[in-house]
């Protein structure tokens, strides 16, 4: 099959998912796009991707499926350990002068960033006063994350993270392990709001002191990434905060004027007066 046939076939496939299921994919980069779609049609037994595109419309089990290779990014936990550290150490000192704040984590896949950040308030004594949303679109991570259950054989990374980031605690006082899976502490759980929210379709709907959107605009083309930096721009309070990826930058962005840079080596930038 030409690659040109099959460019077409993703984009009505892109079309169809769009149409029928309001989930928009269409201006996702279209090589992650492409090599994820590839990988989903082969693991779930689809000669072509007009085939997976069929499933999709008559098969309802194809959806939750194929979202799982569209959505779902491996993350860590205190991932880009030096990141956390400068939080805690850099952006923490503003947010402390706040009565309250709402946190912010989008695209949070498994959970593995909201509970880096609800330990990280908690051992700076700011957990009580604030609220975490975490959002993603794909309703199985959002209920992985929800479960706040990994693999044990994860934790001596995520704890190794933990020291480096500047931990104040042992990660092990925040889960408890048996049958190969750590389980964290439901406690971590209570102020945040696990929610389902599109960076694609879907608006504002609070006001945040700090946003961490750390790599998922790099799945996105250029008008997406405007479109999700400028939610993030109307979403933040004034001299709030944004943190991104290693790999993604304001620079390019026609919303780069509204953020100054707070700490540039770890892609945190803090919006401007108004």
């Amino acid at each position: 099959m030409s690659e040109k046939i099959e460019d077409i076939e993703i984009k009505l496939l892109l079309e169809a998912l769009y149409q029928k299921f309001h989930y928009d994919f269409r201006n996702y980069a279209l090589a992650s796009v492409k090599r994820r779609l590839r990988q989903a049609r082969e693991q779930m037994g689809f000669a072509s991707v007009s085939a997976l595109q069929d499933g999709l419309l008559h098969d309802e089990t194809v959806l939750p499926r194929l979202l799982n290779y569209l959505t779902i990014q491996v993350s860590e936990m205190f991932r880009d350990p030096s990141y956390y550290r400068a939080i805690r150490e850099k952006v923490v000192p503003h947010l402390r002068t706040y009565p309250s704040l709402k946190i912010w984590v989008a695209g949070c896949g498994g959970g593995e960033e909201v509970y880096s950040l609800v330990i990280l308030f908690r051992e700076e004594g700011l957990e009580q006063r604030t609220l975490f949303y975490a959002t993603d679109i794909n309703q199985n991570a959002l209920a992985a994350a929800e479960a706040g259950i990994y693999d044990l054989d994860r934790l001596q990374l995520f704890t190794e993270n933990h020291r480096k980031s500047g931990g104040k605690s042992s990660l092990s006082d925040y889960y408890s392990a048996a049958y190969h899976r750590a389980s964290f502490d439901k406690t971590l759980r209570q102020r945040v709001v696990f929610s389902d929210h599109s960076l694609v379709t879907d608006a504002v709907f609070a006001e945040m002191h700090l946003i961490s959107c750390r790599n998922v605009l790099i799945y996105f083309n250029r008008r997406l990434q405007d479109r999700a930096l400028r939610l993030f721009r109307d979403s933040l309070a004034r001299k709030g905060f944004l943190g991104l990826g290693s790999k993604e930058s304001l620079r390019f962005s026609e919303h780069a004027g509204s953020f100054a840079d707070f700490v540039r080596d770890e892609k945190i930038y803090q919006k401007g007066e108004v």
